[in-house]
C-alpha cells in the first residue's frame, strides 16, 4: 500500500514510457544506475536477470516488459529502482526516476475495474498531481505474479542454484 503521511501520499515518481507512476517511499532502498546485468535461464520474459548489488543477489524486473510497453535500447536515464518487498530487494528497470511526489490524499482516486479486467490489477490508485496523472502501483501485486513464490525468490533461487553448480 502507498505510504500516507499527514494526508498525503508519498510516493517515488518515475516514468516508464509516457506514463508517470509512483511506488511508495517506504518501499525504495535505493535508486542506482543500470550495472551489467547476468540473465537466469527459464526467467520470465519480464525478468532481465540478476544483479550484484555489494555483495547481494538482486533479481531485476523490467517494467516496460511487465506492462506491455515496446522494448527500446536503455539510454544514459535508465535506472533500477530498488525496493524491498517481504524482506527481500528486487530491482525494476524504469525509463528515468524523477522525484518523490507527495499527492494530497484529496487527489488520489482508487482504480477503477479496468485495471484488473485488463490484467494490470498491481495499480491501486490514480493520482493528481500539477495537472498530471500518476498511476500509483501495489509492490506486493506488482512483484508476486508467480503463484507461491514471488518472481525475486524464485529467480535469486535460480541464480543461486547456477552458481552452486559451477
Amino acid at each position: 500500500m502507498v505510504t500516507v503521511l499527514n494526508r498525503e501520499w508519498h510516493v517515488v515518481g518515475f516514468r516508464v514510457g509516457r506514463e508517470t507512476y509512483g511506488v511508495p517511499i517506504t518501499s525504495l532502498h535505493e535508486i542506482v544506475r543500470v550495472p551489467e546485468i547476468t540473465a537466469v535461464p527459464d526467467a520470465p520474459p519480464y525478468v532481465e536477470g540478476v544483479i550484484n548489488l555489494r555483495g547481494k543477489i538482486v533479481s531485476v524486473i523490467d517494467l516496460r516488459k511487465r506492462f506491455g510497453e515496446k522494448s527500446q535500447t536503455p539510454g544514459k536515464s535508465n535506472r533500477i529502482l530498488v525496493v524491498e518487498h517481504n524482506g527481500r530487494l528486487c530491482g525494476l528497470i524504469v525509463d528515468s526516476a524523477s522525484e518523490v511526489l507527495k499527492i494530497p490524499a484529496a487527489d488520489v482516486e482508487p482504480a477503477s475495474t479496468v485495471f484488473q479486467e485488463g490484467g494490470l490489477n498491481c495499480v491501486t490508485g490514480l493520482g493528481k498531481i500539477q495537472g498530471r496523472l500518476v498511476v500509483l502501483l501495489d509492490m506486493a501485486r506488482l512483484l508476486d505474479l508467480s503463484g507461491d513464490k514471488t518472481p525475486e525468490n524464485k529467480i535469486t533461487e535460480q541464480a543461486r542454484g547456477a552458481a552452486g553448480s559451477r
